[in-house]
């Protein structure tokens, strides 16, 4: 029986390139694929040197590569959405629209006008297949897990995906590269958004978003400087205030507390562990369910569970209520830091991440100050 045809989305780095390797000596056909979302010229971009490690990883393989540029669905899907969110004066996650709307949308379905019977790609997830519908499961690797950002994505567009480093550590994962001597071994991982990367975020945003100036007030009122425009501050950040020292205040750090979007207004506090950064209660819109609600969340019914505010966060265990009009609402046990509109709350039961939804405001009940220093 012929083997059957796996496309790979081959970025460039070593986590793909492990993951067609494995693909391959596993006994499937292989073909690479290799997408260019963003085109820029500043010399922040990183585009070609990647186009150049993915062929060189194709040909130490031994496998066909094709390429691709998405960049026109893009901008239209993933990074105009973005600007509308920041000029909101919210944070947006563009990596999780873009796993949504490119890797697991048109590059998928490319994938398969290339005859591909299953998409692969370099995630630290993993995917259980049961009662007819895809589940997705966590990395075994905690400190590479994927899930977070992927909990956008529809369990049918999982049903023809692979994972294969998901039960692989990333120190595994560059070790089977060192032994196959793949060019990119010891290649770094990147970081940040994906069309930022080592860009400075604040120059590149002001190409596309007018400064709009406004004041920086205390926790208590006391106006203590100006601010650029309130798309360029995210709630808990410290650098870039430009607040220097304050009479009669102690000399510790200013940080982000919260956005008055109505008043253009950046409220500061002093002390990562000041009580207005911490809230024990998120309401969440757009709820996203990868395979199905867990079985007793309804209105007026509460469910148990544990939740992410952000990628990397350990599980918060929360109790979950569907508020019956659209939003969800995670009240937590332990109250929650510098948590953001725009990002995404992102629920798990054990190992198996439900979902998700994109966060519309934090609040503090009775009692959320205390144990904030010892809270995530």
């Amino acid at each position: 029986m012929a083997a059957e045809t796996v496309i790979v989305a081959l970025s460039g780095g070593v986590d793909s390139a492990v993951a067609a390797m494995l693909l391959r000596d596993e006994g499937y056909a292989v073909e690479c694929l290799h997408m260019t979302n963003w085109e820029d010229d500043d010399g922040y971009c990183d585009a070609a040197k990647d186009f150049h490690d993915a062929r060189r990883v194709a040909s130490a393989l031994g496998l066909p590569l094709h390429r691709v540029s998405f960049a026109p669905e893009y901008k239209a899907r993933v990074f105009e959405h973005f600007l509308a969110e920041c000029r909101r004066g919210r944070t947006p996650n563009p990596d999780v629209l873009c796993n949504r709307e490119i890797k697991f949308g048109v590059l998928r379905r490319y994938a398969e006008r290339l005859g591909g019977r299953w998409l692969a790609t370099g995630h630290y997830a993993r995917i259980r297949r049961s009662g007819g519908r895809a589940r997705l499961l966590k990395g075994r690797d905690a400190g590479k897990d994927q899930s977070y950002f992927l909990h956008a994505v529809d369990s049918g567009e999982l049903e023809r995906v692979l994972f294969p480093l998901g039960e692989l550590s990333k120190g595994d994962v560059r070790a089977l590269a060192r032994s196959a001597r793949l060019p990119v071994a010891e290649k770094r991982d990147s970081t940040g958004i994906c069309f930022i990367g080592e860009r400075p975020f604040a120059k590149f945003l002001g190409r596309y978003i007018a400064a709009r100036p406004g004041p920086i007030v205390s926790v208590d009122g006391v106006e203590l400087g100006t601010h650029h425009g309130l798309a360029f501050y995210t709630l808990g950040q410290r650098h870039g205030l430009r607040i220097g020292g304050v009479a009669n205040r102690p000399d510790a750090p200013w940080y982000v507390v919260e956005k008055r979007v109505d008043r253009n207004t950046l409220v500061v506090a002093q002390g990562a562990d000041h009580p207005a950064l911490f809230t024990n209660v998120v309401i969440a819109a757009d709820v996203h369910w990868i395979a199905g609600p867990p079985p007793g969340l309804r209105p007026g019914a509460a469910w148990r569970g544990t939740a992410k505010t952000r990628y990397r966060q350990p599980d918060q265990p929360c109790t979950l209520f569907d508020r019956g009009d659209g939003t969800i609402e995670a009240h937590f046990d332990a109250p929650q830091r510098a948590v953001t509109p725009g990002q995404y709350l992102v629920l798990y039961s054990g190992d198996e991440c439900l979902g998700g939804a994109t966060i519309e405001r934090a609040e503090r009940l009775a009692g959320a100050e205390a144990g904030a220093a010892a809270a995530c």
